[in-house]
């Protein structure tokens, strides 16, 4: 019989439980930057634990030494980034009048101009079109010096996150066998096997993928510098890492990369003409892009995305298009490692599942 005592204490375990799942929430929530340091360190431990084991078999380094190795491979990469943009800004130094918002008005108001110029030699009537868009009225110029404010605050922390990021990567590194040593005091012995297996082959497939998708990128960065200087774009290197760095996300990143190529494109040949300069040359360039992208996603991509984490690209493709339903871009992002993952784990703790043993049949 439910007697008002029984309810009322399930009704408080059911407030502790909200309250605690809320607090935890807001805790994490609270120390989100901690755990954003986390993944990162965890991506380029899984990264460098290929590079790490080459030091350690080929070159005989001991352990700590392959791991202080690494690590400064890590920073030298880092350190050749950074050293890549900061004298093509400094080069830039006596365009940052450009920044006054009042020019870019002025600009973007001749660039529509010239469009319209363009559209109305071809008969059609675009005046009234962009008189009734009023482009630049809903356009927050103010918004700029803000945009560039939050980038200058993002640098300003950047250090103290790149120092926290490279101190977790180097012990992630150098006490793995530590780490693992402590989860299987943590394991029950009835699935220490399984989950040992299941974070070992994780760990392989992961880096692969990983490395892989770092290849995958470096090829199209060079692809996007080949075409940008082809064309005598202004700032090539920039712009073809910018549009290389967004083809992380899946089938909508390379999109985004055009458009912002095309952009950035017509500003660099402002004051030229519409018809004989911009147009050709942002059509030109978006058409070396679209190339690029042709030869990513049937070379590049299907040999990272299948072989590295053994998986078959139609099977990879609805994964992303099913997480990117779901949980929009960030979804698409991690829908590759996810997958990967949760096919590992199935793989072991459901060997004898008909469904499982095709999707793992390569793993």
């Amino acid at each position: 019989m439910i007697t008002s005592k029984i309810v009322a204490n399930g009704i408080l375990r059911a407030t502790a439980a909200v309250v605690l799942i809320a607090s935890v929430l807001y805790f994490l929530y609270q120390i989100q930057s901690v755990l954003i340091y986390l993944i990162v360190a965890l991506i380029l431990t899984l990264i460098g634990n290929p590079i790490l084991d080459f030091f350690k078999r080929r070159l005989k380094f001991n352990h700590t030494f392959a791991t202080i190795a690494t690590l400064f491979l890590f920073i030298l990469i880092i350190a050749g980034f950074i050293m890549m943009f900061i004298p093509l800004i400094l080069s830039q130094g006596q365009n940052l009048s450009l920044l006054n918002t009042a020019e870019i008005e002025k600009s973007i108001v001749k660039l529509l101009n010239q469009i319209s110029v363009f559209l109305e030699s071809h008969q059609i009537d675009s005046s009234k079109m962009l008189k009734e868009a009023n482009i630049t009225s809903k356009i927050n110029f103010n918004l700029i010096p803000n945009f560039l404010n939050a980038i200058l605050g993002t640098i300003s922390s950047f250090g103290i996150g790149l120092a926290s990021v490279l101190f977790i990567t180097f012990f992630f590194l150098k006490d793995r066998t530590l780490f693992i040593l402590g989860a299987k005091k943590l394991i029950r012995d009835n699935h220490e096997d399984q989950i040992l297996n299941s974070l070992e082959k994780i760990n392989y497939l992961l880096s692969r993928y990983f490395i892989g998708l770092l290849i995958q990128l470096f090829i199209v960065f060079l692809l996007y510098i080949i075409v940008l200087l082809i064309f005598g774009i202004p700032n090539s290197i920039v712009i073809a890492f910018l549009c290389a760095v967004l083809n992380i996300i899946p089938y909508i990143g390379p999109l985004i990369a055009s458009i912002l190529a095309a952009i950035l494109t017509m500003i660099s040949n402002l004051g030229t003409d519409f018809q004989s300069e911009i147009l050709p040359t942002t059509l030109y360039v978006l058409l070396g892009f679209w190339i690029v992208q042709i030869i990513d996603n049937n070379i590049s991509q299907p040999v990272i995305f299948s072989k590295s984490v053994s998986s078959h690209p139609l099977e990879i493709f609805l994964v992303i298009l099913m997480a990117g339903f779901l949980f929009g871009i960030l979804g698409m992002i991690i829908a590759v490692p996810l997958y990967t993952i949760l096919k590992v784990i199935g793989k072991e703790f459901f060997p004898e599942n008909k469904v499982i043993q095709l999707l793992t049949k390569n793993i």
